[in-house]
């Protein structure tokens, strides 16, 4: 999940979530809970924007974990990210809530191998659904919500 909307740097250096960016994710993690999506542990980037998502998800989708983890941030290394939080899912199921360019070159990189391969656009508040495919070691796009679809 990409964080909410924030504010901006010069409005607040700590760049939390707007209320708009509050209510897009609200919108989106309720959407999700109704339809049964459930995980296991959440984990973000440590930055406040992306702590607030996580927060707000974990309470709709009742997720007993949120943890902050080294290397999501906006221009983290995917590939050590990919080898650390793929080793995590071993335990259950994982949300990772993050930033761009992360989040798109992320995704690429378990869909397609290919971190340049922009298998999926990430927006703010937008949820992807990933799932490990059934051909391999690459993982499948089941879904995307964006607050536009949530609404």
């Amino acid at each position: 999940m990409q964080h909410g909307l924030a504010a901006a740097a010069d409005v607040d250096p700590e760049r939390p979530l707007t209320d708009a960016g509050r209510s897009a994710v609200a919108s989106v993690a309720a959407h999700a809970a109704t339809r049964g999506v459930r995980v296991d542990r959440i984990v973000h980037s440590g930055k406040l924007r992306a702590e607030q998502t996580a927060v707000i998800l974990a309470d709709a989708l009742g997720c007993p974990v949120v943890d902050e983890v080294d290397g999501l941030n906006p221009n983290g290394d995917v590939r050590r990210a990919a080898h650390n939080l793929v080793d995590r899912m071993a335990e259950g199921s994982l949300a990772v809530v993050g930033h761009l360019p992360f989040l798109d070159r992320f995704a690429s990189l378990l869909v397609a191998q290919e971190p340049e391969a922009q298998v999926v656009a990430f927006r703010n508040g937008g949820l992807v659904k990933l799932v490990p495919s059934s051909l391999g070691g690459e993982f499948a796009v089941v879904w995307v919500l964006t607050p536009e679809l949530a609404g």
